[in-house]
């Protein structure tokens, strides 16, 4: 689920229009990415409210994890790719380290039993893809 969400932001960011066309449209196209990706955060949250049965002081927490990092993924991807930068393996490590961060953030929010669920759904095969690429990296 979060990995769909991540692949299509990250789709969405390589494709961003060049700024030097017209403002306006351009304004317009950035109010389009935005709602999108309010739309996306919206909807994992509320996932992750239904299956994990999350009280709702969680459910803030998580949709802010969320947010704050979703954001802050997206502002470093475009940084890298205003900077043209073509290694694909560094757009990896910028999500990795994200999603990491999202991970140890939510294992604060959630109780024993959600966290068990959450690994379940996915997050423990997200982690061990994580830690296995910096596994490599570091052996390099």
């Amino acid at each position: 689920m979060i990995h769909k969400v991540i692949k299509y932001l990250f789709i969405c960011l390589l494709f961003v229009a060049p700024a030097s066309l017209f403002a306006q449209e351009l304004s317009e196209e950035e109010m389009n990415r935005e709602k999108k990706f309010r739309e996306s955060i919206d909807k994992m949250v509320e996932n992750y409210e239904n299956d994990l049965k999350l009280e709702d002081w969680q459910v803030f927490y998580v949709d802010s994890i969320l947010t704050h990092d979703f954001t802050a993924l997206t502002e470093e991807l475009q940084q890298m790719n205003k900077a043209k930068v073509e290694n694909p393996d560094l757009y990896q490590m910028s999500q990795d380290k994200w999603m990491e961060q999202m991970y140890n953030a939510f294992r604060k929010v959630l109780d024993d039993k959600q966290w068990a669920k959450y690994l379940k759904n996915g997050a423990s095969k997200d982690k061990k893809g994580r830690d296995k690429r910096a596994a490599n990296r570091n052996s390099k």
